[in-house]
């Protein structure tokens, strides 16, 4: 692997803040406490330096392969809520745009499920309507971004 292996633990808290607040788009200073009020402090602090190691810093892979892997993990398990749509965020930040998230989808289904898949794709097609007004809602035709 690319990424140094021998960071400190404050190193690696850091970094895991610093993940986090792209992936929930929050400021770094909030962090800590709000996922701390969400999960403990304790497993809030775990994840905080698993966050902060190899797996987010390792320039092997782009925000877009970590995306799409994060992604179809998620719609593997059938995650779907504000975790999956904090990841679908990410994505397009790192330039995974709605066509592409539907390609992804559509591919998942074959080796998912359709269930999960839907899911996910219910999120992707709400935010597309959204994003492109009410032509979308009736089921225009529209493009994605």
């Amino acid at each position: 692997m690319g990424a140094e292996t021998d960071v400190s633990l404050a190193d690696r808290h850091a970094r895991g803040v610093a993940a986090y607040a792209r992936i929930f788009g929050v400021p770094e200073d909030r962090v800590a406490a709000a996922f701390a009020a969400r999960v403990g402090p304790v497993f809030a602090e775990e994840q905080l330096q698993a966050a902060g190691g190899a797996a987010w810093a390792d320039p092997a892979l782009s925000g877009r392969d970590r995306s799409i892997a994060v992604i179809t993990a998620l719609v593997a398990q059938g995650v779907t809520g504000d975790r999956l749509r904090a990841h679908l965020d990410l994505a397009r930040q790192s330039g995974l745009e709605d066509d592409a998230l539907t390609a992804l989808m559509v591919l998942l289904a074959g080796y998912l499920g359709y269930a999960h898949a839907s899911l996910a794709m219910e999120i992707i097609h709400a935010r597309a309507a959204a994003t492109s007004g009410p032509q979308a809602a009736d089921g225009a035709q529209k493009t994605t971004r």
